[in-house]
C-alpha cells in the first residue's frame, strides 16, 4: 500500500508564494496611484489653460482684435514678458518668479508682470465664468489663490498668445511645460 499525505508540500507553497509576490509587484508598478493623481492634475491644468486661452481669443474676436486690457497693457511681442495671472496685490517680481519658475514654464529669462484678468468684469463674466486657480494649490514655495492663480499669459515673438500653467508636475519623464498657443 502507498502512503498518501493530504496537503501541500513545502515546494508547492514556496512556488505559490513566489507567483503571488510577482503578481503583486506587477500590480503595484502598473497602478501607481501617485502618478495617476499627477496625470489627473496635469489634465485639469491643460483644460484650464485651454479655457483661459479660448476666453482671451473670443474676447479678441468680439472686440476687433483688441486684447483684454490686463493683457494688452504690458505684453509686448517678443520681449519674454510673462504675465502671471492674478490680482495685483502686493506681488513682487521675486514672488512671481517663485510662483512661475522659468524652468517650469519653459521660457528663458522671463520678465515678470502681473495680469489682473479678474478686474476686467466684462472679460470674466462674458468669456469665462471665473479665472481658475491651480488644482494643487501650491508649488511648495508659493500658495496659489486669487492673488496668484498658477497660470500665465505671454505673447510669442510672432505675436501669438501663449497661456500656460506655472506648476506642471513630473509624470515620470521630467517636467513638461503645460502651455497652449494660438
Amino acid at each position: 500500500m502507498r502512503y498518501k499525505d493530504k496537503g501541500f508540500t513545502l515546494i508547492e507553497l514556496l512556488i505559490v508564494i513566489g507567483i503571488l509576490g510577482i503578481l503583486a509587484a506587477i500590480v503595484l508598478v502598473a497602478v501607481d496611484p501617485a502618478k495617476r493623481l499627477r496625470q489627473a492634475r496635469n489634465a485639469r491644468r491643460y483644460a484650464e489653460v485651454n479655457a483661459i486661452l479660448n476666453a482671451i481669443l473670443n474676447y479678441t474676436v468680439d472686440n476687433k482684435g483688441t486684447l483684454p486690457a490686463a493683457i494688452s497693457s504690458s505684453t509686448t511681442t517678443g520681449a519674454n514678458i510673462v504675465q502671471v495671472i492674478g490680482d495685483a496685490g502686493t506681488n513682487t517680481t521675486a514672488t512671481m518668479a517663485a510662483a512661475c519658475p522659468a524652468a517650469t514654464i519653459g521660457i528663458t529669462a522671463p520678465i515678470y508682470v502681473m495680469a489682473n484678468l479678474r478686474a476686467d468684469t466684462a472679460f470674466v463674466d462674458t468669456y469665462i465664468a471665473s479665472v481658475p486657480v491651480d488644482v494643487q494649490g501650491s508649488n511648495g514655495a508659493i500658495t496659489y489663490n486669487n492673488n496668484l492663480t498658477g497660470y500665465f499669459v505671454t505673447r510669442t515673438s510672432n505675436g501669438r498668445i501663449l497661456v500656460g500653467s506655472c506648476n506642471a508636475e513630473d509624470e515620470g519623464g521630467g517636467i513638461v511645460p503645460i502651455s497652449i498657443k494660438r
